[in-house]
Parts: structure tokens; sequence; C-alpha cells
């Protein structure tokens, strides 16, 4: 451990950790990765004398927040700890792993294998490595979306690391494929598109008309790539957050601009609809997405199957809807980021070997650890009936339902859903 001397920016006290981890932690004479943390306290007190609480980022592929300030749930979570930010492996400062250093591993099979050792399991073994060196007890986390999944897998396999634990929108069905995952979360998208041009109707002729020009005039993204229908579509992510909701309506109300060449999407519009779409600062959510649902299966594009039985969301619809959060073998083909590793992504949605348990069903069964979740009523990215299912096989895990927010709800109000996660598990 490589901790540098604090520093402060806007009333955060902060300092950086590194840590040096086996890639692989049942073999830990091989390979290792490089993990960076960023400790985060409140400047205006002694964070050192604080617990720790560890967070846990939404993804999978994401990194650590980077506060500029000391506000939302990191103002109500440093009244009460100093916080851990993991920059996940492969993630931001830690070891990278993407199209430019994923080569230096070695063959596109030898990537495939290189990256089955990046599943929550193995974030959970990073973090009691990292409890460890700190010299830290049982400690408090906090998983958002996908770090939710984690927490899960935490509790599982070592709840002797957690004191409690805070989940938000991330209670993952802890067995079956991946392919009920879509068919929950296409219907609750389906109501959603229908909410969102409820309240927006002309942006139904925008979307269609944007739609049928990008098969009559070529427009470019960007990074350079022509644009297509299913990557108009990907701006249906916005549709999964109280925030976002109607950003989405301004993006595309800046759609179109005359040209001396006729009407043309603007470029304003085009850079807004990049930044949704492109993978490059994230490419191991394509990646790795299906993966976090696998258990001793292959995904086999369980999203593009459970698509085939959904016409209404298929890009040459009439009047195509807008994806949400899954990954399609197109992702590999279309995006320059993601492009290099299309052989790499074939043979992870193939593997059947390598994916081992996420999951402890017994352990949390007669989990012991205080636990409270925010299931989001409307959530289009984890689906609410699935994480009711999830919440009823973890032994003391406490729900709070709410139909106030959706999957961004720690960004809508993370200092109240923060202070009564706590006050839950705590009661």
């Amino acid at each position: 451990m490589s901790p540098t001397d604090a520093y402060t920016i806007r009333g955060v006290r902060m300092r950086d950790h590194r840590f040096t981890v086996p890639l692989d932690h049942a073999h830990p004479g091989g390979t290792t990765l490089e993990l960076f943390a960023r400790e985060l306290s409140d400047a205006r007190v002694d964070g050192e004398a604080l617990p720790w609480l560890l967070f846990l980022q939404g993804g999978p592929g994401g990194r650590g927040n980077r506060p500029a300030g000391l506000s939302g749930w990191l103002a109500e979570a440093t009244r009460h700890f100093r916080v851990l930010m993991l920059d996940q492996r492969g993630t931001g400062l830690s070891t990278p792993a993407n199209r430019q250093t994923l080569p230096l591993v070695g063959s596109a099979a030898e990537q495939a294998e290189y990256l089955s050792h990046f599943r929550a399991t193995d974030i959970v073994a990073d973090a009691e490595f990292i409890r460890a060196a700190l010299g830290s007890g049982p400690w408090s986390i906090f998983g958002q979306s996908y770090g939710g999944f984690c927490a899960l897998s935490y509790l599982s396999f070592a709840p002797e690391g957690v004191k409690e634990a805070l989940i938000t929108g991330g209670l993952a069905p802890l067995t079956g494929p991946a392919d009920q995952v879509y068919q929950a979360t296409f219907e609750r998208l389906r109501r959603r598109n229908a909410e969102y041009f409820a309240k927006y109707p002309t942006d139904r002729e925008v979307l269609t008309r944007i739609m049928a020009h990008t098969d009559a005039v070529a427009e470019f993204l960007p990074t350079g790539e022509r644009l297509t229908r299913e990557r108009v579509q990907m701006l249906g992510n916005l549709l999964g957050g109280n925030t976002r909701f109607d950003s989405l309506h301004y993006v595309l109300e800046d759609a179109f601009v005359p040209t001396l060449h006729g009407v043309r999407l603007s470029d304003g519009f085009l850079a807004q609809l990049s930044s949704q779409v492109d993978r490059s600062t994230g490419p191991l959510y394509a990646l790795m997405h299906e993966s976090i649902y696998v258990q001793g299966e292959a995904s086999n594009w369980a999203a593009a199957r459970v698509l085939a039985a959904n016409p209404d969301f298929l890009p040459d619809a009439a009047q195509p809807l807008l994806s949400g959060e899954a990954v399609y073998p197109w992702y590999f083909e279309q995006d320059p980021a993601l492009s290099p590793l299309q052989e790499v992504a074939q043979l992870l949605a193939v593997r059947t070997d390598g994916w081992g348990d996420l999951y402890n069903v017994e352990q949390l069964a007669l989990n012991s650890v205080p636990v409270a979740a925010a299931v989001y009523r409307d959530d289009i990215f984890v689906d609410r009936d699935l994480s009711l299912a999830t919440a009823a096989a973890v032994n003391g895990l406490q729900v709070w339902e709410s139909a106030d927010f959706h999957h961004d709800g720690i960004a809508d109000d993370g200092e109240g859903i923060f202070a009564r996660l706590l006050g839950m598990v705590r009661a």
C-alpha cells in the first residue's frame, strides 16, 4: 500500500491509495494488478477517527466517483464515515482493461481468460485485500446498481468483512439465466417509453424522423463512425432516471439544422448522442455486462435473444422504441472503442467454464449482517419484482420501496436516501 499525503478539494479531504493485488486471488503467485482507491472525508472533522465505508460503484466497468465538493450522498456519508472510493479492477487509475491495453495480455483467448477474473467475486476479494491492508475491522459498504450486486457477493463469500450494507437499485437475481432480466426490463422500458412520449408527443415524430434520416443521409459521430438506427435508440438510457428523463427532450430538440446541403443532424445533437453511446471510457461495461448475471452457463447474447421477441424495439420497426441497459453483438461492430475487442466479446459470450457462482444462496439465507436496500418501483434497469424476490431470500434484509425515484435515485436525493438506509440498518 502506498498512500499519498492528504489534500483538500472544496471541503473534501482526499488521500490516494494504491494496492498491488493478484489477478486471481486463488493463485496469488501469478499475474498482479494495481488498484487505485481514494479516501474521502469531511475536511472539517478528523476523518481518521471515523470508521471506513467502502463505496461500490455501478457498472460494470465504471470508475469510482470524482467528487468536486461535499454534496449529495457523500455529504451525509462523511458525517459518519471516511469513504473509500475504489476504482474497481480495469477502471480509472487501476490497471486499465481496454482496446489499448488488453492486447498486451496476449491472444483473444488469453484476453477472455484474463477478463474472466473481472467479476463481482474478484472485486470482493480485492476489497478484502484492501481492508486488511488498511488495518480495518469489518467495514460498512454502500453499493449502487452493480455495486449492489457486488454487495450481495460480499455477503455471500466474505460476510465477516462487513459490518452493515446499504444497497440502492442493486438487488440482482440470485439464480437463473440472464434472459429473465431482459424479459422483465423490456416490459418496464416499454412503459417508460410510453410515459415519455405521452409527456413529449412531438418527440415521437422527431425520433421517427431521425431514424429515417440516418437511412437516407450519411451522418457521422464525432468518433468517426456512421450513425445508425441502433445507436440512436441507445438514447433510451436517459429514461432510466428522474434526473435524466427530461434531458432527453433537450437532446432531441437540437436534432436538425438547415445547411447548404439540406437539412442535417446538428453537431450539437451528434455530440450529445455520442456522449451517451461511446464506450471508450468504459469498455468493460460492454465486455462484461451479461457476465454479471451468468453462473455456470454461457450468456450467448441473452439480450439479443429477448430483443427478437419484442419487435417494437427492433431498429427497423415503423416507430422503434428507445432501448435500455443491454449489450448486443453489433456494439462491437459499430463502436470504434469496442471493435478491436469483437473476438474477445464473442469468446466471453459463449464461455461456459470459468463462470463460477456469484452468490451463495445458503449463506444469504443465514445472513446476520444488517442490510437495507432501496428498490425503485419503476426501475427500467434493475427490475422491481426480481429485486423483491432477492430481498426475500436474504435473511434480515430490509426493503424500502419507492416510486419517487428511478435508477439514479442517489443523484436525485442521495443525502436523504443514504440517511434513510443507514437509519434502517441501525434501527
